[in-house]
């Protein structure tokens, strides 16, 4: 079931996604050669809590941990280790959330109390990376704006995934199918399936109230992965480079807002 939010509740919900957006921020700024995923991993921690929220990626579905770290080739759910010390040149993509807790009284259009959820995405190069490591995250971060540029009120879910898509390939990438953007809100995970790929002008009508977690995750080759031993870890099957970036939007009459932005 899809849930429109109110004028309130995306107030509410924007204060989890400010923690979200400056956790990833602090993050992002630790990814350096030498330091561990784990390290990494603790300053994330360390910074939500401090702001009063949960991180809400920790014991989901049994993730052992507050953000999913994955380097290189590695696409999404890297799990923080000690023993993973980054390397120059490494690209790192790091997703994490935040949960905190929000209330509307019942005067207003319906009762609520419980967690507001953010989620947000970015790849990190530690020190100095390729040329061609940069192209394929420039081209990430890219096409996460123009998907983005598409979730307006009357447009289809599938002009996201299709601006994303066209975007990508254009430029020889493979995008990845198997795992896709959501919506997000009083859950972590929420309805609709926000496919990186699609048709213009298929699936549900986008509504003001929406509100969704738009996340390209591009392979610098096949779009095919596969997961580890692990049962976490996603790769790319053909060993190459993938990038991923992410931000929580909310649909209104104006355009979209991005509600994970420092």
């Amino acid at each position: 079931m899809i849930v429109l939010k109110s004028s309130r509740e995306l107030e509410l919900m924007k204060e989890a996604c400010q923690i979200s957006a400056e956790a990833l921020m602090v993050a992002g700024e630790a990814v350096k050669p030498g330091i561990s995923t784990k390290e990494i991993d603790t300053i994330a921690y360390n910074l939500i809590k401090k702001r009063g929220a949960t991180p809400n990626f920790l014991g989901l579905y049994g993730f052992p941990a507050t953000a999913c770290i994955s380097i290189n080739n590695e696409v999404i759910h890297g799990i923080p280790s000690k023993h993973r010390i980054i390397q120059e040149g490494d690209i790192v993509s790091i997703d994490l959330g935040a949960a905190k807790n929000g209330r509307i009284r019942k005067y207003q259009r319906r009762a609520y109390d419980g967690n507001n959820n953010g989620d947000n995405a970015a790849t990190f190069v530690a020190g100095t990376c390729s040329p061609e490591a940069k192209r394929l995250i420039d081209t990430t971060r890219e096409s996460l704006y123009k998907g983005i540029e598409q979730a307006v009120p009357g447009n289809k879910i599938g002009d996201i995934g299709h601006a994303v898509q066209t975007y990508c390939e254009e430029r020889g990438y493979g995008v990845v199918r198997d795992f896709v953007g959501h919506g997000v809100g009083t859950k972590l995970h929420e309805d609709p399936s926000v496919p990186n790929f699609g048709h213009e002008g298929r699936g549900i009508r986008l509504l003001p109230g929406m509100t969704l977690a738009i996340e390209p995750m591009i392979n610098q080759g096949t779009y095919k992965v596969k997961q580890l031993e692990d049962g976490w870890t996603v790769v790319t099957a053909d060993g190459k480079l993938a990038a991923h970036f992410e931000h929580t939007i909310a649909i209104t009459n104006n355009g979209p807002v991005i509600m994970t932005k420092v």
